[in-house]
């Protein structure tokens, strides 16, 4: 049978187990992806910064470079997260306190660029990032965004292509024309487990993630990248790009 994304059991997902698999001690592609990053959304915004530029990072997760990439360029900033246990492990990293000590190194390669150098990151952060529960799927376009950023998520919460393209044109569809978006795939999942909870994938490649996000994009690059950091999958995908004018389909 296959698992679609209201089968899977987002409650008892483990945040600290997550940053502990992945973020405690920086993995080489996830540094290689804060630097695209860094430079993608430097480029695009070389020519000046817009006054109140909005940001969203769909399905943030428990992983806070996405937003840290997006810093600089925010007047607000909104982390959108389905996963209560995840919901909460945001809210503690929004909070006066400051956020976790583990994603300093992130930081360190997002400061090599000018943006990013003398912004004290931190109180930035407390400052104009805000939780909201949601579920990708049920972003409706409502409310659009300048900047955008979805990690991890379309390819990672349902077995079922239907769901895998819905949750790409969801994300497209909360964007603003003209707003540049960073997405990331990881290649070839069979799924992923955390703690004990097994969680479903749709298996990606360059060619089903270009042919999912082309109609909504007036650019897009696509970084193929083929590192392993665990069993069941074959590497990574990150796509850098702006959002076109369509309309997306319902």
């Amino acid at each position: 049978m296959m698992d679609r994304n209201a089968d899977a059991p987002w409650s008892k997902f483990d945040p600290e187990v997550y940053v502990d698999l992945n973020y405690r001690t920086p993995l080489e592609v996830d540094l290689l992806i804060v630097r695209l990053l860094r430079d993608y959304f430097s480029r695009c915004f070389a020519g000046g910064v817009p006054d109140s530029v909005r940001g969203v990072d769909v399905g943030a997760g428990a992983n806070l470079y996405p937003a840290l990439s997006m810093l600089p360029w925010c007047e607000k900033l909104l982390l959108l997260e389905y996963a209560r246990p995840n919901v909460e492990y945001l809210e503690r990293q929004a909070s006066p306190e400051g956020y976790d000590a583990v994603w300093d190194r992130f930081w360190d390669v997002l400061r090599e660029a000018d943006a990013y150098r003398d912004l004290e990151p931190r109180n930035r952060f407390g400052e104009i990032v805000r939780v909201e529960r949601a579920n990708l799927l049920d972003l409706d376009g409502q409310r659009r965004w300048d900047i955008g950023t979805m990690f991890f998520v379309a390819d990672s919460m349902s077995e079922c292509p239907d769901e895998f393209r819905r949750g790409v044109r969801c994300f497209m569809d909360v964007l603003n024309e003209g707003a540049p978006f960073a997405a990331a795939f990881m290649k070839e999942s069979v799924g992923y487990r955390v703690g004990e909870h097994w969680y479903p994938a749709y298996r990606v490649n360059e060619d089903r993630v270009r042919a999912s996000l082309e109609p909504f994009t007036a650019e897009l690059e696509i970084h193929d990248l083929h590192h392993m950091v665990r069993s069941g999958h074959e590497g990574m995908i990150l796509a850098l790009g702006r959002r076109n004018s369509a309309i997306a389909a319902p």
